[in-house]
Parts: structure tokens; C-alpha cells; sequence
């Protein structure tokens, strides 16, 4: 309860530092590379990733728990004239029992990083559950720099998505406050 009061509080601020409204080159890079599909954008915010995923023509689900940051998507969608090819909704991305049928692309910027134990498994579960075969998961995360760290994710964690998705690429990195970090793409292998 009081992660979601923290969230919902920053969106009341006006803008939270990780929603920044940019697009992040892995996005645009995955988006040129790939054809058109089904997408999921997992803690999408105020959309700014799912209204980009849409302009290249895919249909997009958003959801987040905060409704403040779901209001301001639904208000971006229909100023930019995508809401007949995005839709946002008020939802616990540990619960997608609202989801139809299979995702070709499920993304999730700064969501895995946030859970631990059997919120990890429950994650795993949900985009094993909704990814198509041949469907990536693109995944940007905090890393853990000490695994005694409360927040990040371990290699354990990376490891334990990749004993059912295929690591494509992981670039290395650190975010604007220098923690570090890590973009991920996974991908659903196609079984006969």
C-alpha cells in the first residue's frame, strides 16, 4: 500500500523522474527492426512508450497503478489521435487476467526491478503466459550492484527468465544517477 501512495504522490507532483516523456533508442531500434503486432506496455505511465509502439502501427495495451498516470495517457492518446490503436488500464501488472490472447511484444521499463520473491515468479509467470511464440520481451532494469541491495535485479533473477525465454541481447549500463542498469530482449521460442 504505501508503494502505491509513493507512486500515486509523485504523479500528483507533476512529473516523476522516471517517466521523462523520451522514447529510449532501444525502443525505436526494436520498433524498425520488427514488424507490427500485439504489444504490452507493463507500468506504462502517463504512455509516452506505448504511444510511440503504436505510431509504428501496433496495437497497444498500457497498464499501470496509478490512475493519475493512466488519465494523462488516455488524454495523450486522444490528442495524438491514437486511441483506436491504444488503450490504457488502471491494473497490477502481477495480474493479467484481463489480458486476451498472446503478446508479440511485451515491454517493461522499470517494473521487473521493483519486485522480490514470489513477486519475481508471478511476473515470470504472467509474460510466459501472454507472450506469443517468437514474442520478445524488452526489458530495462536497475541491476544490483551488491546483492545484499533491496533494489535491482539479481543475475539470479535475469537467469531465472532465461531458463524459458532465450536472452537475444543485454546491453550493460548505468542510468542518469549512475546506478546500474541493464536493457534485456528475450525472446518466446517457437515450439512445434
Amino acid at each position: 500500500m504505501a508503494r502505491k501512495f509513493f507512486f500515486a504522490f509523485q504523479y500528483l507532483l507533476k512529473n516523476p523522474p522516471w517517466d521523462t516523456g523520451i522514447t529510449p533508442p532501444e525502443v525505436y531500434q526494436f520498433l524498425e527492426e520488427n514488424s507490427p503486432g500485439i504489444a504490452l506496455d507493463l507500468g506504462c505511465g502517463t504512455g509516452t512508450n506505448a504511444l510511440t509502439i503504436a505510431e509504428y502501427g501496433w496495437k497497444v495495451t498500457g497498464i499501470d497503478f496509478v490512475p493519475q498516470a493512466i488519465w494523462r495517457a488516455r488524454r495523450k492518446a486522444r490528442q495524438a489521435g491514437l486511441a483506436d490503436r491504444v488503450k490504457f488500464r488502471v491494473g497490477d501488472v502481477l495480474d493479467l487476467s484481463f489480458l486476451e490472447g498472446k503478446q508479440d511484444l511485451v515491454l517493461d521499463i522499470g517494473c521487473f526491478h521493483s519486485f522480490s520473491g514470489i513477486d519475481i515468479e508471478r511476473y515470470a509467470g504472467n509474460v510466459l503466459k501472454h507472450l506469443s511464440p517468437g514474442g520478445s520481451l524488452l526489458l530495462y532494469a536497475h541491476t544490483k550492484r551488491d546483492p545484499k541491495s533491496s533494489h535491482g535485479v539479481s543475475e539470479e533473477d535475469i537467469n531465472m527468465l532465461g531458463q524459458f525465454l532465450t536472452l537475444i541481447n543485454r546491453q550493460d549500463g548505468v542510468d542518469g544517477t549512475s546506478r546500474p542498469s541493464a536493457w534485456l530482449q528475450f525472446r518466446m521460442e517457437v515450439t512445434d
